[in-house]
């Protein structure tokens, strides 16, 4: 056999492989850029099919389908939360064995999909697929919607306890004096929490509903005399207070069972963005006033650490004086006493009619400006992603993935260091790890350098392998997340050469 042979025979025994040895990686003593953190959430509402399903009564097939292209494209402009409406009017988005199917469904109230499926628990399972938290949102006390098809079903409200709905103009509302509407939200929020991988519960600005006009223009009076005369007129307070007693009781006791459910599960609102007109100075002294006929107390929720975060509704330009953007963002985080999280809820639904896609961006910028590690909820999902414009500014300014902002208040303790592999071949990386012990990760920051930049990932929790189309990184990080968004102390490998530390300078890059 000639030397040419014999190289023949080995390359074929060799499978085919360059001869050029594997990379192999160790420890290293690096330490990665913190990630970005900022919360980016978007609700997806359900109520009158406004962003999800986009009519009742579509097969199931497609249903599906819709939801999973709407989280593509959260997850795609790098949102990391989405707050689904589970319970727009004492009815479910789930199987429950407590209120009826929603009609925006199925197109009638209390007939559930077929072929059978539970809408919410496949949301849940295709939000936390793509690295996105899902938060349950509530209506607690709406009881009808005033466009609403289909008769109410056998076993809602309206039907079993007639005695505590009250129509009030065009609404149709549980009355929040008497226990019986409270107990139903409440045990409707805990049936959720407790057989759902729910990430957060929140609520909108619905408590005591808006003020309605009589036919004469007169403001109507919310009709409750039946629960004052019961509970109200003896326990020595205004009917104005007791009114806002009775909300937040409620506000205090969901959020002590949701506690005590489940620890980890956060609890937010989204009121109106001003408390009180004329607060603080410079504001409308003509604006709705929230505190006297909302009877919502937002900023006593707020300073009281019964919510982990809240979400005023700042739906104004930068340049409206009187109903100033960043004024009201800042006194809303002045009253931040116990250090939860302040986000800013973004009015993109008026984008094209009253704003601009800058103005969002702008607003963004604000938000950061003034708050670090807080962010913004986006009204709504479809508003986003069907303006092409809006789209791209808000991508623009999500270049870079983020994490949510930690609840250390919840959980301080960070998870174990993960467990860490990299191969490194000649024209790829394969890294795999796994989870270190103790509790499990929510998601992952994959973090590479290169070329004197690393570059971020977070991934869902579920993924536990990433191949890279590139040979021989200078250094590879990995970091798990828990539930309460705390991180682990990185697991970093480095090639073999660089083990005593290469010289790697900052900076940071989106990866591709």
């Amino acid at each position: 056999m000639n030397r040419f042979h014999f190289f023949c025979i080995l390359f074929l025994l060799l499978g085919a492989r360059p001869l050029a040895a594997d990379t192999t990686y160790v420890p290293g003593s690096l330490t990665p850029p913190p990630p970005a953190r900022e919360f980016r959430g978007a609700w997806i509402a359900t109520v009158a099919n406004i962003d999800w399903p986009s009519k009742p009564g579509l097969p199931v097939a497609q249903q599906k389908a819709e939801l999973v292209s709407l989280l593509d494209r959260a997850a795609q402009l790098h949102f990391n939360a989405v707050l689904f409406q589970v319970r727009p009017v004492a009815d479910a988005f789930y199987a429950s064995p407590l209120e009826p199917w929603s009609e925006y469904i199925t197109g009638v109230q209390g007939k559930m999909p077929q072929p059978f499926y539970d809408p919410l628990a496949f949301a849940v399972f295709e939000a936390h697929k793509r690295g996105l938290e899902l938060h349950a949102w509530f209506n607690p006390f709406r009881a009808a919607h005033p466009q609403a098809k289909s008769p109410p079903a056998m076993n809602h409200v309206i039907r079993t306890h007639p005695e505590i709905v009250r129509h009030y103009g065009s609404q149709t509302w549980l009355d929040p004096g008497e226990p019986e509407s409270q107990t139903r939200a409440l045990n409707a929020v805990l049936d959720v929490v407790k057989r759902y991988d729910v990430d957060g519960v929140v609520f909108d600005d619905y408590f005591y509903p808006y003020p309605e006009k009589s036919w004469t223009g007169g403001t109507l009076e919310f009709p409750d005399d039946a629960s004052w005369k019961k509970y109200g007129a003896a326990s020595g307070q205004t009917r104005d207070n007791w009114r806002r007693a009775n909300v937040n009781q409620f506000v205090q006791k969901v959020s002590q069972s949701i506690k005590a459910a489940k620890p980890w599960v956060r609890f937010g609102i989204s009121p109106f963005g001003i408390w009180r007109p004329g607060v603080p100075t410079g504001i409308s002294p003509k604006a709705l006033d929230a505190y006297g006929k909302l009877y919502a107390d937002a900023r006593l929720w707020l300073a009281n650490g019964w919510v982990d975060y809240l979400a005023p509704q700042l739906y104004w330009p930068i340049a409206q004086r009187e109903l100033s953007f960043p004024v009201l963002l800042q006194w809303w985080r002045q009253q931040n006493d116990k250090n939860h999280h302040v986000f800013a809820a973004l009015n993109d639904a008026a984008v094209g009619a009253k704003f601009s896609a800058d103005e969002i961006a702008r607003q963004i910028q604000i938000v950061r400006a003034q708050s670090g590690n807080s962010g913004e909820i986006h009204y709504h999902l479809r508003s986003v992603l069907e303006n092409s414009a809006l789209a791209a500014a808000v991508r623009a300014q999500y270049a870079q993935p983020a994490l949510v902002p930690a609840a250390t208040w919840l959980d301080a303790t960070p998870p174990e260091k993960p467990k860490l592999t990299v191969a490194g071949e000649k024209n790829s990386t394969a890294i795999r790890w796994e989870n270190g012990g103790g509790e499990p990760a929510q998601s992952w920051v994959l973090q590479i350098c290169r070329g004197q930049l690393w570059t971020t990932e977070i991934l869902p929790a579920g993924q536990t392998s990433r191949t890279l189309e590139i040979s021989r990184p200078d250094a590879v990080s990995l970091r798990a997340v828990d539930r309460s968004g705390n991180l682990s102390p990185p697991a970093v490998l480095v090639p073999r050469k660089y083990s005593s530390a290469p010289d790697i300078k900052g900076g940071t890059r989106l990866m591709k």
